[in-house]
């Protein structure tokens, strides 16, 4: 059911038991403070089973990111709308040793395509931790602009940035 997606470096597969290891550690990080806060790996293993549920409930969710020349697991993006979000999202992570490397904006590139061609949504936005700025940089790379703040789930207000619409996107 989950369909994979490839790109000139990249494939967005469905996740693997073997991609928990590499998950678990990036919400171990500090790294994480910014994408929903550090967690245990007990709570990590929560979330990666959400994102993989998310799948049934929604039709869509996120990816593995895997490196086509290494196979070597980069983090995960994808399509999100857990109850009570304000919208549909597009979102990302990229683990550590694999960030800098342009991974995150191809693989976001492809999940947006994939929301606007395939699942034919009119909008997305992103919902970025205020402080982020490496994940605000990706979302201006994007086309984003910034929209408003928004409360998200008692944490401090999280900065919304709605992307083109997808007659505005050049392909």
């Amino acid at each position: 059911m989950i369909p994979t997606l490839t790109t000139d470096r990249l494939v967005l597969r469905p996740n693997r038991p073997a991609d928990f290891d590499a998950y678990a550690a990036f919400y171990a990080s500090d790294r994480a403070r910014l994408r929903g806060g550090v967690k245990t790996r007990a709570e990590a293993f929560v979330q990666f089973a959400a994102e993989i549920g998310h799948w049934d409930l929604r039709g869509y969710g996120f990816w593995a990111v895997e490196e086509t020349a290494t196979g070597a697991y980069c983090g995960q993006v994808g399509l999100w709308y857990p109850e009570g979000w304000a919208e549909r999202e597009v979102g990302w992570m990229v683990v550590a040793d694999k960030e800098g490397q342009g991974i995150a904006l191809e693989a976001a590139l492809a999940a947006r395509a994939y929301a606007y061609d395939t699942l034919g949504w009119p909008e997305v936005f992103s919902c970025i931790a205020d402080g982020n700025t490496r994940s605000i940089a990706l979302a201006e790379r994007m086309g984003a602009r910034f929209d408003r703040r928004h409360p998200r789930d008692g944490q401090a207000d999280h900065l919304v940035y709605r992307h083109p619409a997808p007659a505005e996107v050049i392909r």
